[in-house]
């Protein structure tokens, strides 16, 4: 007993200690990244007789349905309203983005992983959500999680450079919207409801990555209902969540998947520029169907960093409506299509004709 607690302290002081660091240098996600160097550095280095075990399930499934509540509490009123006005060319879009990422993922699977791992590596959108099920999906966790963060650094780290070389807007044109004053029980109520209900759903319907998508099913169909103000899950609970993904993924590395995924960086980097400069070029065609501005349509398309891009477009006057439904419909297609893709994938692998 004392060895086990002995065991998770130091695990979750190298959590801790790796998401300080990722914090400090001003990276996003410390909490998911920050915690899968912790749990790496601790999985590498550890005696043998402190070696943790896995992710206690119940604490894994309860961090995934955060993430899912979290993602499905931006669907709202005003987002349904954007895409009723706007619905064809941003399903569209969203659509040709997705695809364009799971060719480009295929790519990447030559390179030595499984076609299920590049796929999943190189998806847009929903990194802390495709991390959270990617083992589930069939595909290697510790590779997917690695180039998801990547893509999201380099987003994060090219998207002011691109806004201000290439648009110029002016700055601070905009002020966020203020947020609903919703008291702390009211957002307890949202959150247990949609967790209750959501894997309730999961587990009656065997909804496949289900503690992520139930919970984001009914967190949207609570958004969508009226029965509740707009809610955003607070950051504490969410940074928990992360915690608990990122360290379940860094237990499990080795030095030979650590060997393995540096081998396999230049070729993501490359990949993820690759579909940089996609996106960029389908946001032209937002420009042209529906009529937004060159610098909506970039921030509309681009692949990955949604808080980053939100407080990019409120500081540069773009229509943060717009941009933000793009976001999330792309968001809520990856992770309701991603169980659909390793379906298929398995049934590939297992040389059974596919249905359409």
């Amino acid at each position: 007993m004392r060895r086990c607690l002995a065991s998770w302290g130091l695990g979750l002081l190298a959590a801790a200690i790796g998401t300080a660091a990722v914090a400090l240098a001003g990276l996003s996600a410390p909490a998911l990244f920050g915690s899968l160097l912790g749990g790496m550095t601790y999985a590498l280095f550890a005696p043998r007789h402190l070696t943790l075990p896995t992710m206690p399930g119940p604490a894994a499934t309860l961090a995934q349905g955060m993430v899912g509540v979290s993602i499905g509490a931006y669907v709202d009123a005003a987002t349904a309203a954007e895409l009723a006005a706007h619905g064809g060319p941003i399903l569209a879009v969203c659509g040709a983005t997705v695809a364009a990422s799971l060719a480009l993922g295929a790519v990447l699977a030559r390179h030595g992983v499984s076609l299920a791992t590049g796929m999943f590596a190189m998806i847009c959108g929903g990194a802390s959500g495709v991390s959270a099920i990617a083992l589930e999906l069939g595909a290697d966790d510790r590779v997917v999680s690695v180039v998801q963060y990547l893509r999201v650094v380099i987003v994060v780290a090219g998207m002011p450079l691109v806004t201000a070389a290439v648009f110029r807007p002016p700055r601070g044109q905009a002020s966020p919207a203020a947020a609903a004053d919703v008291s702390g029980l009211v957002v307890a109520a949202f959150v247990a409801i949609c967790l209750v209900v959501g894997l309730l759903l999961a587990r009656l319907t065997r909804l496949p990555a289900g503690a992520v998508l139930g919970p984001l099913v009914a967190a949207v169909a609570l958004s969508m209902s009226g029965l509740m103000p707009p809610v955003l899950v607070p950051t504490w609970p969410l940074t928990l969540a992360y915690a608990v993904i990122g360290l379940q993924v860094g237990l499990r590395f080795t030095r030979a998947s650590l060997r393995q995924i540096a081998g396999l960086l230049p070729a993501a980097v490359g990949l993820i520029l690759a579909l940089l400069v996609t996106s960029a070029l389908l946001g032209l065609g937002l420009v042209a169907w529906v009529g937004v501005t060159p610098l909506d349509a970039y921030l509309a398309t681009t692949p990955g960093g949604l808080y980053a891009v939100l407080a990019t477009a409120v500081d540069s006057g773009a229509d943060v409506s717009f941009v933000l439904t793009v976001q999330v419909v792309r968001l809520v297609a990856v992770l309701a299509a991603a169980p659909a893709v390793a379906h298929v994938l398995r049934r590939r692998e297992h040389g059974a004709p596919t249905r359409p």
